[in-house]
């Protein structure tokens, strides 16, 4: 099976390096999450639509290789494609890339679909609801 790949550039700001103009290291783990904001989007699941209904998804696992360094003013493409996607929880590979499409880092990031409670309650996996799940099947 031919798996998408979600594709959204983003360019190295100075506030996202350490004093050597080198992305820190905790910066790559923001590319990755507005990259999956973003592929979200494109499929027109809105993350503030299902936090008024107390759902959302957080990251339960991280799993990244730093292979080259992005610096200062690099433009960058960071990629999302869907590995398992489950009633759940979802898994996600992801890189950066550079504009030359050399790879920087690679990630596997796993997420899971939660109800937020109010607030003192307990953070809670639950499954996804029936309408994101549909359209993360169909996307994938």
């Amino acid at each position: 099976m031919n798996k998408l790949t979600f594709e959204w550039p983003i360019r190295v700001y100075y506030e996202d390096t350490d004093a050597g103009g080198i992305v820190y290291y905790a910066n790559y783990l923001k590319f990755l999450e507005r990259a999956r904001t973003e592929w979200l989007r494109s499929l027109g699941i809105e993350q503030d639509t299902w936090l008024s209904h107390r759902i959302g998804f957080v990251v339960r696992q991280v799993q990244m290789d730093l292979l080259q360094p992005a610096r200062f003013n690099d433009e960058l493409i960071v990629t999302v494609v869907v590995e398992r996607l489950g009633k759940a929880s979802v898994v996600f590979t992801q890189q950066v890339l550079h504009a030359n499409r050399s790879v920087l880092c690679q990630a596997q990031i796993k997420a899971a679909c939660v109800n937020l409670g109010e607030s003192g309650e307990s953070v809670k996996a639950v499954p996804m609801p029936a309408e994101i799940f549909e359209v993360l099947k169909r996307a994938n």
